[in-house]
């Protein structure tokens, strides 16, 4: 192509990576084109901000690295080029500055998604960007343009000078992220590594009972451990398991660890902030003719769902040492995480290896990567996207640097 003409960019996926690639590919003067196989952009995007759009968060940012895994040198640096504080700025730029709330997560100041997806959108209307919705890619054909199909329309080919795949991972199918490009990927030998739920609930064999008359209640202020790591937060209890950000926190542990195993076993403090000798203390006073659960919930203030859990877990001790030692050390085996389709996100994706520096595929020159496509997994809290955010823009800069070599 003569290179006094605009050189031309093909963006699959219209998530926050491809529409943040976007944005910079189009102020560098390039002709951007993204295609989406959903009817609008950013479907997960604009989910994820329903109960809050959690953009990133305020720790110091050594601490923030160190969510990654696998910690991959390659992710933590394009993290630090394009750090909490940018994405920050960015945000600002839009007009949506942000806060950080009591516990650290970074929000935008309308606490929504929509508002900013709107100004963002139409900034990269004013640049040029187009975008084509309703259109699927199907990969390459022979001489390597892209195949892509509108609706129902034929399947054609559209050649362009560079491709960033920005097609996020495994999870929300509905929303766009279904994971089909692994098999076009592994067809041209790229190495995929299996997608995997992350930030997900987890299942366990509750009674009959149980799921009757507690699907679908909260347990506040509780710790989960697991292998040594203990959270604190809130847990959602439904009728083949439990969720909630005290779960999602250790979910890839726990998944790795029932993948290896089959099965694994979790403890639940449901009272982290009284220590097991004050228990003891409560507990040992006289019972009277109080039943067991009326007894617990006056003596420790347990609502009676964690009453009830605790009695899954066996017949209730009636020394008041060992009773303390059930409330501060509750074991539940968990048996699998749930679906992929029900995790908030995906493990696995493409290796690190199959990119160079500038995020391309080595083994197919001109196609880039960004995002949940390649194998890492962060907890939510603001890691997500943040990495999302900088991948896409480290994956822009090497479509522009590749472009002008």
């Amino acid at each position: 192509m003569d290179g006094s003409l605009t050189k031309r960019v093909a963006i699959i996926g219209a998530g926050p990576a491809g529409l943040f690639a976007a944005q910079h590919l189009a102020e560098a003067g390039l002709s951007v084109s993204l295609f989406d196989q959903r009817p609008s952009p950013a479907r997960k995007f604009l989910m994820a901000g329903l109960g809050g759009l959690n953009l990133t968060h305020s720790e110091p940012l050594e601490a923030f690295l160190g969510r990654y895994r696998p910690a991959h040198a390659q992710l933590l640096q394009s993290v630090r080029d394009f750090p909490p504080a940018a994405l920050q700025d960015w945000s600002a730029g839009l007009d949506e500055p942000t806060f950080a709330g009591s516990s650290g997560k970074v929000f935008p100041k309308s606490f929504k998604a929509s508002p900013l997806l709107r100004r963002w959108l139409r900034l990269l209307d004013q640049h040029g960007v187009t975008l084509h919705s309703n259109t699927r890619w199907h990969g390459f054909d022979e001489d390597g343009a892209l195949l892509l199909q509108e609706g129902e329309g034929p399947i054609q080919s559209q050649a362009f000078d560079a491709v960033l795949l920005a097609l996020g991972g495994g999870s929300w199918a509905k929303l766009g992220s279904d994971g089909s490009w692994v098999s076009i990927l592994r067809e041209h030998q790229i190495g995929v590594k299996e997608l995997l739920p992350a930030n997900c609930g987890f299942e366990i064999s509750f009674s009959e009972h149980f799921k009757e008359r507690f699907k679908g209640t909260p347990l506040k202020k509780i710790a989960v451990s697991h292998a040594g790591n203990r959270v604190v937060g809130d847990a959602m209890l439904d009728a083949t398991g439990i969720e909630g950000g005290v779960v999602y926190a250790l979910s890839a542990e726990l998944r790795d660890a029932v993948l290896a195993n089959g099965t694994t076993q979790i403890e639940i403090d449901l009272k982290p902030d009284v220590s097991a000798n004050k228990l003891t203390a409560k507990l040992a006073r006289p019972r009277g003719k109080q039943s067991m659960s009326n007894f617990l919930r006056k003596a420790t203030g347990l609502p009676a769902a964690a009453i009830a859990l605790m009695r899954e877990a066996g017949p209730l001790p009636a020394e008041p040492e060992a009773l303390a030692a059930l409330i501060k050390a509750l074991p539940l085996q968990v048996t699998a995480p749930r679906p992929i389709d029900r995790a908030i996100s995906s493990a696995g994706g493409i290796s690190f290896d199959e990119i160079n520096e500038h995020y391309m595929l080595t083994k197919l020159p001109g196609v880039f990567v960004a995002g949940e496509m390649l194998d890492w997994e962060a907890p939510t809290g603001g890691y997500l996207l943040q990495a999302v955010f900088a991948t896409g823009r480290s994956a822009a800069l090497g479509i522009a640097s590749y472009l002008q070599d």
